[in-house]
């Protein structure tokens, strides 16, 4: 009798595989191990604030504008490395929902990894994203309580002059347009901050902006946006 084959695992991660880390007793909690990584890009977002998003220059203390934050995420990957395992040009997506304050934590988090990522570079985003790779994002092992989901995805980034978009299949598309300065040369913008992403914050607002999976429907076209250059990185770099 031939043998049944496995199927092979998806790398979908499954809802009741979620990893949720509000008891500090629950074994499944994440914890930050040292890893060296490096991100440089952009990250950019549009989430559910009617203006500007407060948690910015409040850094996450002061409650969204509609007492929650529900947004996406795109981040665009110039240069990086995991351990070794070049991530040069892949782009990532997230959906992010957050209950109030940001810096409160309790996010729920789902992820969209580049198809193009080898299994090694999947996985050492996955660790980068749920804080488990400590540094830069080491914050997040207290921020994010759960992990909706993780996929591999064709996730497209376009980045055309003062407009960003981020489009994900029927899951998430979405674009942003930065807000006009003074100088119509140079966008509004927040610098020199200690906003977790970091220092340099563009100003934009929504263009068109949907987001639905993980039974949530959202539409953020109008709402507020933001760009920020990011140079992210594992603990013990200078």
């Amino acid at each position: 009798m031939a043998k049944i084959k496995e199927p092979p695992k998806p790398d979908r991660i499954r809802l009741r595989d979620r990893l949720d880390q509000r008891m500090a007793n629950n074994p499944a909690r994440r914890k930050m191990r040292a890893t060296e990584w490096a991100i440089k890009g952009e990250l950019f977002l549009n989430c559910s604030c009617d203006v500007f998003c407060p948690c910015v220059v409040s850094l996450g203390k002061h409650p969204p504008t509609e007492g929650h934050c529900h947004a996406w995420m795109a981040i665009a990957i110039d240069e990086g490395q995991f351990e070794g395992e070049d991530m040069s040009g892949l782009n990532v997506g997230l959906l992010v929902e957050i209950p109030g304050r940001m810096a409160e934590g309790d996010w729920r988090v789902a992820a969209y990894i580049d198809e193009r990522a080898t299994q090694k570079a999947f996985n050492g985003l996955l660790k980068i994203l749920s804080g488990e790779a400590g540094g830069t994002t080491g914050l997040f092992t207290f921020l994010v309580s759960t992990i909706l989901g993780a996929e591999r995805a064709p996730v497209q980034i376009t980045r055309e002059g003062n407009r960003r978009g981020l489009y994900i299949g029927k899951y998430i598309q979405g674009e942003i347009e930065f807000l006009e300065g003074a100088d119509k040369d140079h966008p509004v913008m927040v610098s020199n901050s200690k906003y977790w992403m970091g220092p340099d914050i563009v100003a934009a607002r929504g263009i068109k902006s949907k987001v639905r999976d993980y039974g949530r429907v959202w539409d953020f076209s109008g709402k507020s946006a933001e760009m920020c250059p990011i140079d992210w990185s594992g603990p013990g770099r200078k």
